[in-house]
C-alpha cells in the first residue's frame, strides 16, 4: 500500500489541527487523518478501515509515544503497551539542529498547550542525550521547562517535556541553548 504523509501546513483536504500534527496521510486517492486527542491516543479517520492498520504502523515511527488508536466512534483499532517515563533535565538534551522553522513553530505552538504535549526523540551520547526529532518541541520547551520525562526504547528515547511556569514567546529562530 501506498501511504504518503503530507508535511504541508496547508490542504483544504485535511482539518488544520491533523495538518498542524504531521497526522495527514494520502491512500489510494483519498484523505486519511490521525489526531493526536491526549497523551498517548489518536483517532484515526478514513474512507477504508482497512488501510488503518498499516497507516497507524506508519503513523507510529513519528509518533512511537501514542499507544491508543480510535475510529471516529471511539472504538478501539488498536493498542501498544504503555509508555513508561524517567525524568531527565532538559540541559542534558544536546539539538543536532540549531534552528527551528517559523511556520512550524506557529503549527506546534497550536496543539503544545501542557507539558505532556511536548515529545522528542533522543539518543544517549556521553552522559547526555542527542535530540534527533522534535526540535521545535525541545526549543518551546527550553523557554519554560526545567526537566522532562523520558522512555527508553530499543536505540532512541521519547522525552515529554515538563513545562515549569510560563513559557515564554519563541520569537527567535535560533536554538537558545
Amino acid at each position: 500500500m501506498d501511504i504518503q504523509r503530507i508535511d504541508a501546513y496547508s490542504d483544504d483536504r485535511f482539518s488544520q489541527t491533523v495538518l498542524n500534527q504531521h497526522g495527514a496521510y494520502w491512500i489510494a486517492g483519498n484523505p486519511y487523518e490521525i489526531e493526536i486527542v491526549g497523551r498517548d491516543t489518536a483517532i484515526v479517520r478514513g474512507a477504508d478501515p482497512a488501510a488503518f492498520r498499516e497507516l497507524i504502523e506508519t503513523f507510529r515511527f513519528h509518533a512511537p509515544h501514542i499507544t491508543r488508536y480510535l475510529d471516529q466512534r471511539g472504538e478501539r483499532l488498536a493498542e501498544y503497551d504503555r509508555v513508561e517515563l524517567l525524568t531527565v533535565g532538559l540541559d542534558g538534551i544536546q539539538p543536532s539542529q540549531f534552528f527551528v522553522d517559523e511556520e512550524k513553530l506557529r503549527a506546534v505552538k497550536t496543539f503544545v498547550h501542557h507539558a505532556d504535549d511536548i515529545v522528542i526523540q533522543v539518543l544517549p551520547w556521553e552522559g547526555r542525550f542527542v535530540s534527533l526529532d522534535g526540535h521545535t518541541r525541545l526549543y518551546l520547551a527550553r523557554n519554560g521547562a526545567m526537566t522532562a520525562f523520558a522512555r527508553w526504547f530499543p536505540k532512541q528515547m521519547i522525552i515529554y517535556g515538563l513545562l515549569c511556569g510560563k513559557r515564554k514567546n519563541a520569537e527567535s529562530h535560533a536554538l537558545d541553548i
